[in-house]
């Protein structure tokens, strides 16, 4: 960080899981909404002096000697991953540094991807039951909680308060699945293990495949990752994916839904190999692993009831969703900001028009799901 003699930040470069760097540039432009805005620039190394690299977003200008609030984000999306954390967590550092807090998030974009990145740099008050919906509304405090960042090695970076919470390895990301009082979906999970922490795939809340382990320090301590995973794909039936569109316009924002329906289009999915992780997404083909179906056919061989299958099934169509959910968001946020405010469409009769065709998605997807298992 660079800082005038007036204590007023000139500069600041933060290191971002992948080993490249995000520059803050404070006070770049008047040009946005809020008006004053810092600039984010992304490089493979800090700059000594200036700005080089990519410039890629603004967000709100920040009094980096008196942070006093969480400033709104223009355009998530066009940050690498790990990008957005990164710079939470210098916010939160700052400001325990300073005293201040707790902050308060303004910003149009009460995302939920903006409340998983919040918890991971501080702490949520008040102790709420549903803390997602009550950031939406505006009335959750955030006091700074800073974590300690570990770059362990070229491809292995750890993340820690108290205990290891997040590892990122080999550009694959694993979390803790609880956080506060919140649960998240962690496919790519992180558990306890003697003498450190174990990471690796869970699906149906089991464990599938193991990757690697850690010291609780963050060192490592075990590759057991498999190299690759080879084998034959075959199709889903044709009616999962409605169903998992379906599931995710449900859990979206509602201006969002109707734009998560169109972008995900006429997609091909499929059961196959994927290496180290449940899912691999392309422009018009998703491939989730067969690690998934085969622990829902084990599943289903213990539950002969048909209410349990049924469970099962939803259960399996909304790991898929959640597996989905990210890209197709990201997707329908970007075409949300292309279109012109007057081909937006009416949020009201999107949703009612949604829910019924939304349910009857979801519960033919279901059934052929089951089906499916059954073949």
């Amino acid at each position: 960080m660079r800082w005038a003699d007036a204590g007023r930040l000139e500069g600041a470069w933060v290191r971002i899981p992948d080993g490249s760097w995000l520059g803050i540039e404070p006070r770049a432009t008047a040009d946005a909404p809020w008006g004053w805005s810092d600039r984010l620039w992304h490089a493979a190394e800090p700059a000594g002096e200036g700005w080089h690299g990519t410039p890629l977003t603004l967000f709100e200008a920040l009094d980096w000697g008196r942070i006093d609030r969480i400033p709104a984000l223009a355009e998530p999306a066009r940050l690498p991953p790990g990008g957005g954390t990164a710079v939470l967590n210098l916010i939160a550092a700052l400001a325990l540094a300073q005293s201040t807090g707790p902050l308060a998030y303004r910003g149009p974009y009460p995302t939920e991807q903006l409340f998983l990145a919040l918890l991971e740099s501080f702490h949520y008050e008040p102790a709420v039951d549903d803390a997602l919906a009550t950031f939406i509304r505006g009335d959750l405090a955030w006091r700074p909680a800073p974590a300690e960042r570990l770059f362990v090695g070229d491809d292995l970076y750890v993340q820690l308060r108290e205990r290891i919470e997040k590892v990122v390895w080999r550009s694959i990301t694993y979390y803790r699945p609880d956080w506060q009082r919140v649960v998240r979906h962690a496919p790519r999970r992180i558990a306890e293990a003697p003498g450190g922490v174990s990471c690796g795939l869970w699906a149906l809340e089991q464990p599938l495949e193991e990757h690697l382990r850690l010291g609780a320090n963050g060192d490592l301590a075990a590759i057991v990752a498999p190299e690759s995973a080879s084998g034959p794909s075959r199709p889903l039936p044709p009616g999962v994916w409605p169903g998992v569109v379906a599931t995710v316009a449900a859990r979206a924002a509602a201006p969002l839904a109707p734009f998560v329906e169109s972008v995900a289009g006429a997609c091909s999915l499929e059961w196959g190999p994927v290496t180290r992780d449940l899912i691999h997404i392309g422009r018009d083909r998703v491939r989730v692993s067969e690690r998934v179906r085969e622990a829902f056919v084990r599943r289903l061989a213990a539950a002969p009831a048909r209410a349990d299958r049924v469970a099962l099934g939803l259960a399996v169509l909304v790991e898929i969703a959640s597996l989905v959910g990210d890209e197709l968001r990201g997707r329908a946020q970007a075409e949300l900001l292309r279109r012109d405010p007057d081909e937006l469409p009416d949020a009201g009769e999107a949703r009612a028009r949604g829910g019924v065709e939304r349910a009857r998605e979801i519960t033919a997807a279901v059934a052929a799901l089951l089906a499916d298992a059954t073949d």
